[in-house]
């Protein structure tokens, strides 16, 4: 899975990549949105953090129409002031029943901050573990996490990271939640 800018990329992409990522602040492309379902590949739709459920169902409807083989959307919060998200776990069942499309949960960039570290992007990470958890008890259809060694060491992203060393401590709390909601998965 990759991130694609423009339409002029997709083709490229398509040739190398299983699944097609659209990015937020770009989600609502028509042009790139049209060019990434016409290679029938599968679509990530990452929602812009303005993007209402209607805005939502509009870009997967172009998706499907020209051509995308799977679409999963990938919610990240909403802005809610000036640099801060806040998730609305509604989104899950909101989302994912009226398409019907998996919803993922990016769970370390919905604890960014942008713009709070002098004038680039900050994070809460300390919040990551229980808005995984949260959203998994929501109905989400599966997780993004970004993980590193020593985060504080990352090129990328280092302000939202869970250590490499919590991530089994988060995902084994995920997991047990996922078993309490739906014993069933367990018995195939």
């Amino acid at each position: 899975m990759t991130d694609i800018h423009e339409a002029s990329q997709v083709a490229a992409a398509a040739e190398i990549v299983d699944v097609l990522q659209i990015p937020a602040f770009l989600s609502r492309q028509t042009d790139l949105l049209i060019t990434a379902g016409g290679t029938g590949k599968a679509v990530n739709l990452k929602k812009g953090q303005w993007m209402c459920k209607e805005e939502v169902v509009g870009a997967v409807e172009k998706l499907r129409s020209s051509g995308a083989s799977q679409v999963a959307v990938t919610e990240r919060g909403t802005f809610f002031g000036y640099n801060n998200l806040v998730v609305d776990m509604r989104v899950f069942e909101e989302i994912g029943s009226s398409l019907p499309v998996p919803v993922f949960f990016d769970g370390t960039h919905s604890v960014q901050r942008p713009g709070i570290s002098n004038g680039s992007t900050g994070g809460s990470p300390e919040y990551v573990p229980l808005l995984v958890r949260a959203a998994v008890a929501a109905g989400c259809g599966g997780l993004y996490l970004e993980t590193h060694p020593h985060p504080e060491t990352s090129p990328s992203d280092s302000s939202t990271m869970v250590p490499l060393s919590e991530m089994e401590g988060v995902l084994s709390s995920v997991m047990s939640i996922r078993t309490a909601l739906y014993p069933s998965e367990q018995e195939q």
